[in-house]
């Protein structure tokens, strides 16, 4: 595959999108209800396979696991135990979303499992639409870009001189987004609610695969006296409207033969720029 072909233009793609969201959100939900909870939340978010999104493994009543697989290949959503797939639904067939999440819970409680799910998040009656071929052509930048924000986060992995922690890869149902943190020393503190709360200072980076589409890199706190004034890589911008951070559009990369080298020296560029903002 040449670089060319990373980052094609995602025509019409929009109407599928706004179906996957909403049906992630309904596999989010069992998540959310069912997986070993993470202080950070990661319990709730998906993680890119070969063929698409996938839950973790979650545990069952009597022993053994079960994970829900929204697979882009196929064009169905598979729920699987330990013995192999236990049902399936398909992603084509109209359903509203508040069809299809019932469906997926009436599956899950047949393995002997039932929560209050979490409907606000997913609920609409419109019928959905689903271009299998928009799917696919999704599926295969996202696997694209994971598999470079991967490689940057092993690289800041390996840094010696910057030793944050870094979460794994996550895809968010409630942003439809892909993303990871570099968490810096810098401890932030502050009262919520008649509470000391204290979070770590950190940079993510991301991808957004909206209508418009873009990748996001964005420290916090963000300090806009000692960033604002700083170059980045061509075609990015820092953005401050409704949140503060860096952007880099995917239409600047499209038909680009160096998109790859610059999505690479883009995270770079943001992370060596913001990181000694947020280290003690």
């Amino acid at each position: 595959m040449t670089e060319i072909e990373l980052f094609p233009r995602l025509t019409d793609w929009e109407p599928t999108r706004q179906t996957l969201h909403l049906y992630s959100r309904a596999v989010g939900a069992v998540a959310r209800a069912h997986a070993e909870f993470h202080p950070k939340w990661w319990h709730i978010s998906l993680n890119v396979r070969p063929d698409g999104l996938e839950t973790n493994p979650m545990a069952l009543p009597g022993g053994g696991q079960f994970w829900l697989t929204i697979d882009l290949r196929r064009h169905v959503t598979i729920l699987y135990t330990d013995q192999g797939p236990f049902r399936e639904f398909s992603l084509a067939g109209g359903l509203s979303a508040t069809e299809f999440g019932e469906q997926i819970f009436s599956a899950v409680a047949e393995l002997g499992l039932e929560a209050d799910y979490k409907r606000d998040n997913f609920q609409d009656d419109e019928p959905r639409q689903y271009d299998p071929a928009a799917a696919e052509k999704f599926l295969g930048v996202l696997l694209n870009v994971n598999r470079i924000f991967d490689d940057h986060r092993t690289l800041l992995l390996e840094q010696s001189a910057f030793q944050g922690q870094v979460s794994p890869l996550n895809f968010w149902t409630h942003g439809f987004d892909l993303s990871f943190e570099w968490l810096g020393s810098r401890v932030v503190t502050y009262e919520s609610e008649g509470k000391i709360e204290e979070y770590p200072s950190q940079i993510n980076l991301g991808y957004y695969p909206s209508g418009d589409p873009y990748f996001y890199s964005n420290p916090w706190p963000f300090e806009a006296d000692q960033l604002l004034d700083q170059s980045l890589p061509a075609g990015a911008i820092w953005h401050t409207e409704g949140w503060q951070g860096t952007m880099l559009r995917y239409e600047q990369l499209v038909g680009d033969r160096n998109a790859e080298a610059r999505l690479r020296e883009y995270a770079q560029a943001v992370f060596d720029i913001c990181s000694p903002t947020l280290m003690v």
